[in-house]
């Protein structure tokens, strides 16, 4: 009974982080070396998704893409977090062409984007990112001599805040984790304003995009005001260590 258990949470804990690879570890049951089986066919599903998302409206961004729009971490991809719908796809890469085309060598990096299949199967940690359209970008960042391309303070992109004021106080149940013990170990650089603001007027200015969630200290800091970057609220995760955006 107890290894019947052991293996019903593996299975849901490797389908709330991934959402196939609950499918992968139970076929791996009926095998002798069941580690050995569930990499092969967990591998062998992922790359069977890329072709079947597509029924489902959602595309695979390109994980080994070295062009202006790129994920920021083959682990999105390796946990299927990747995909996300025909438009936002396209929002996405002319967003980044478009940051380029005013700062030659800009990469634009995509963080947490969404799961390959249904709409309302949560991408957790995140309260939304269950439809296809939504997805996190990082912000740029610089040394003190210049812009670093493709640089992001943390290995994921996420929890290297900036900090700055704040009308949040301490609420339960939250998401709005500050990760104080980890601030120590991420890299020093600083936000780079010039891109950060251009992405950021181009998301505003761009039609298909509903909301974006920016802490408010940094959208004073940036100067971008407008009625569609908002601030996500106290009890959702902080959002001065990467930008969400999403379409109508």
């Amino acid at each position: 009974m107890l290894r019947v258990l052991c293996h019903f949470l593996v299975i849901m804990f490797l389908t709330i982080l991934t959402q196939i690879g609950g499918i992968a570890w139970g076929i791996a049951l009926f095998f002798r070396s069941r580690i050995l089986a569930f990499i092969l066919t967990y591998t062998a599903l992922s790359i069977a998704t890329i072709w079947v998302a597509p029924n489902f409206g959602r595309v695979a961004l390109n994980c080994f893409d070295d062009g202006s729009l790129q994920v920021q971490s083959v682990i999105y991809c390796a946990l299927n977090r990747n995909y996300v719908s025909p438009q936002l796809a396209q929002v996405l890469i002319e967003t980044a062409d478009a940051v380029d085309k005013g700062f030659p060598g800009a990469k634009t990096l995509v963080l947490d984007a969404n799961f390959p299949f249904f709409d309302g199967f949560p991408l957790l940690p995140h309260l939304s990112h269950d439809d296809g359209d939504k997805a996190d970008l990082a912000f740029y960042y610089k040394d003190e001599n210049d812009y670093l391309p493709g640089v992001v303070r943390s290995p994921i992109g996420y929890f290297a805040f900036e900090q700055g004021p704040t009308n949040c106080v301490p609420k339960w149940p939250t998401l709005r984790w500050d990760f104080k013990f980890l601030q120590p170990f991420w890299r020093s650089y600083a936000i780079e304003p010039e891109r950060n603001k251009a992405v950021l007027q181009i998301l505003s200015d761009d039609a298909r995009v509903g909301k974006i969630f920016v802490e408010p200290h940094l959208v004073n800091a940036l100067d971008v005001a407008h009625p569609k970057i908002r601030f996500q609220g106290c009890r959702a995760a902080r959002h001065d260590d990467h930008i969400h955006m999403q379409l109508k």
